[in-house]
């Protein structure tokens, strides 16, 4: 019966404590989803390969922040799904997907990289489709 006792109390309390776990993947998917790329840029290397619709350059991180918040006001996101993730063998991870927004439908591109804890996008490119 202390058993009982001591679970029914402390259990729930062990759900408050217990760290969350971020799918990057999925995080960066649902604020490119949502339009907010100040969500998106928490994500930015300090430099960012950045190509949005044929136009690509290196950015730092405010710059491409201010870039792709330009985008989403014009190109209202309605949709976002990942189609295809992986890893390449050095450890950097990818995401495919389709944005459709109120001006037309884009593939997307994201590469980052996981180090200490930190995910940092090193590219990203909305190609027109």
């Amino acid at each position: 019966m202390k058993n009982l006792i001591f679970i029914l109390i402390f259990a729930p309390l062990s759900l408050f404590s217990a760290p969350s776990i971020i799918d990057p993947y999925e995080d960066i998917a649902n604020a490119i989803r949502s339009g907010d790329a100040k969500s998106v840029s928490r994500y930015f290397s300090n430099s960012v390969d950045l190509t949005l619709i044929g136009q690509e350059d290196v950015y730092s991180k405010a710059q491409a922040e201010q870039i792709l918040k330009d985008f989403f006001n014009k190109n209202t996101p309605r949709s976002f799904s990942i189609i295809h993730r992986g890893e390449s063998k050095d450890g950097a991870k990818y995401a495919i997907g389709n944005l459709t927004t109120s001006n037309g439908n884009y593939r997307v591109y994201y590469y980052f990289k996981v180090s200490g804890g930190s995910v940092n996008i090193q590219e990203l490119r909305f190609m027109k489709e």
